[in-house]
């Protein structure tokens, strides 16, 4: 399509390294150059940006920076680990209106400390976590939105559902009330090269147009999670209702994504590995 990202590596190299925001003002200046990316991206093939929820993504910042980030206005954070995730509840629990969004795999014995605190789950891909999470919510009295992993690149190495798959597990979802599945969550494969990346995401939202024939009752298929800050982009080009953007936010990460980012064998590399051999993410 005309007017579409070609190249990653020239993305990153026009945004360069991101710096550390240290300050609200940062935050606000870093938030609102994502916001106009969006915005970008968006008109480029005529969609309107209301349409594109923004996740801030805090894993491995420390709480004096993810209150500055509240202060420049982020109400719900997406982290990757459980007990780093609740850690921060616990310490930030002064910020009633802050929310919660774990984004990374979850394991059944975990459910009980998500169950707690998260509003939402991005990483959903198992019945066994279903029941765990349901069973859990059902003693807290809560509900909690969730996304349906799917493994769009084919990498055995990774977490989510084959996309062969995803039609019988979202039909078994209407067994746990407590869960309200609001779409589909993918990772897309690390490449610097669009024409690699870009796949990905066109899988997840024709799976999603193809599962709309038959939805169960109680659930809604109408969000599309990917992207990140390297990607977000071209996600949104392909139907990215959700992009969960960390380091343009927050800036350049200390430890690699592949520490954050746990996989079913070994773990792919991710933004901030990329940071390390492109000009930027």
């Amino acid at each position: 399509m005309p007017g579409q990202i070609e190249d990653l590596t020239a993305l990153h190299a026009r945004h360069g390294r991101y710096p550390q925001a240290d300050s609200v003002e940062d935050f606000r200046r870093n938030l609102a150059a994502v916001q106009r990316r969006i915005v970008e991206a968006c008109r480029r093939v005529g969609r309107d940006p209301a349409e594109v929820r923004l996740l801030p993504v805090s894993k491995t910042f420390d709480e004096a920076h993810l209150r500055l980030a509240y202060a420049a206005g982020c109400r719900l954070l997406g982290e990757n680990k459980v007990q780093e995730a609740q850690r921060k509840w616990q310490a930030m629990t002064d910020l009633q209106d802050l929310q919660w969004s774990v984004i990374g795999h979850l394991q059944t014995n975990k459910a009980k400390q998500v169950a707690r605190f998260a509003s939402e789950f991005q990483a959903l891909d198992s019945l066994r976590v279903a029941e765990a999470l349901d069973s859990r919510l059902r003693i807290e009295g809560r509900q909690m939105d969730v996304f349906v992993q799917v493994n769009t690149s084919g990498e055995a190495s990774k977490y989510g559902l084959a996309p062969v798959d995803v039609a019988a597990f979202v039909a078994a979802m209407p067994a746990f009330p407590t869960l309200r599945v609001r779409g589909l969550m993918t990772l897309a494969l690390f490449s610097a090269d669009v024409g690699r990346v870009r796949p990905c995401f066109v899988r997840l939202h024709e799976l999603r147009d193809r599962l709309l024939q038959n939805v169960p009752d109680g659930v809604s298929l109408q969000a599309l999670s990917m992207g990140m800050s390297g990607d977000f982009e071209i996600a949104i080009e392909e139907g990215a209702t959700v992009v969960r953007v960390g380091q343009a936010i927050f800036g350049a990460r200390a430890m690699p994504d592949a520490y954050y980012w746990p996989t079913a064998d070994t773990r792919p590399l991710r933004e901030d590995t990329l940071l390390s051999i492109t000009p930027s993410r």
